[in-house]
C-alpha cells in the first residue's frame, strides 16, 4: 500500500498540508500536483477543497483540471468543499437566480442547508449514521463522529453512502463508480477520519 501513488490535486483552495500529514501518518507519501501526467499516473487521487464553490470551479477551470478529473478511472476521494465540487450543482453563487455546473460526476445538488434555529456554518463534530457494508466504511460503525464545516451539503440522493444531520438530513458520504465524496474533513476527525482515508488506500 506504502508504494502506490497517491495524488493530491492542487485545486488552489484547499489546506494542502494538513491533508498531505493524514496520508503521512498512514505510511504514504502524496505528490501535490495540477499536471496532466502526474494526475493520470496516480493510483488514487485525493481532491480537497475549501472556501466557496465559486472560486473553486474557477480555480479547477483557469488549471484545465476539470476535464482529468471527469476521465479518471482510479479511485478519487473529495472531501468538505471537494466533494461538493463533485456534485451536478451548487446553488453557491452570485447570482441567487442560477446554479453553479459543477464536475457533474456525482448525482444531486449543493444547496444550502434549511436550519431552522441553528446556526450556520454547521461547524464541529456530529455523528454520522449508515447501514452500508461497503470497503470505505470497515471499521467505522454508523454513529461515529467526524468533524464537519459548511454551510451547503448535497441532498440525500441514491449516491449517498452515509447521512447526518443538523436540522436537515444531508449526504456525509456519497459514492458513484470509482468516486467518493466526503463533506466532513477526514484529516481532522481523529481515530474514525484516518480510519475512512486508509479504507479508503486500501480500496
Amino acid at each position: 500500500m506504502s508504494n502506490q501513488k497517491l495524488v493530491i490535486i492542487d485545486t488552489g483552495c484547499a489546506n494542502l498540508a494538513s491533508v498531505r500529514m493524514a496520508f503521512e501518518r498512514l505510511g504514504v507519501s502524496p505528490t501535490v500536483s495540477r499536471e496532466a501526467a502526474d494526475i493520470r499516473a496516480a493510483d488514487k487521487l485525493i481532491l480537497p477543497g475549501v472556501g466557496t464553490a465559486v472560486a473553486a470551479m474557477r480555480n479547477l477551470n483557469e488549471r484545465e483540471l476539470v476535464p482529468l478529473i471527469r476521465e479518471a478511472r482510479q479511485p478519487l476521494l473529495g472531501f468538505c468543499l471537494g466533494m461538493q465540487m463533485l456534485a451536478q450543482a451548487s446553488e453557491e453563487t452570485m447570482d441567487e437566480s442560477a446554479e453553479l455546473p459543477c464536475l457533474g460526476i456525482i448525482p444531486g445538488k449543493i444547496k444550502l442547508m434549511e436550519v431552522g434555529k441553528l446556526r450556520l456554518p454547521h461547524m464541529g463534530w456530529n455523528q454520522i449514521e449508515h447501514d452500508e457494508r461497503h470497503p470505505l466504511l470497515k471499521g467505522i460503525p454508523s454513529g461515529s463522529y467526524f468533524y464537519f464545516v459548511h454551510s451547503y451539503a448535497l441532498e440525500v440522493t441514491q449516491a449517498t453512502l452515509a447521512r447526518c444531520d443538523y436540522g436537515v438530513p444531508f449526504t456525509a458520504i456519497a459514492h458513484q463508480d470509482n468516486v467518493f465524496g466526503a463533506q466532513f474533513h477526514p484529516e481532522r476527525s481523529g481515530a474514525a477520519g484516518a480510519r475512512l482515508l486508509q479504507n479508503f488506500l486500501e480500496l
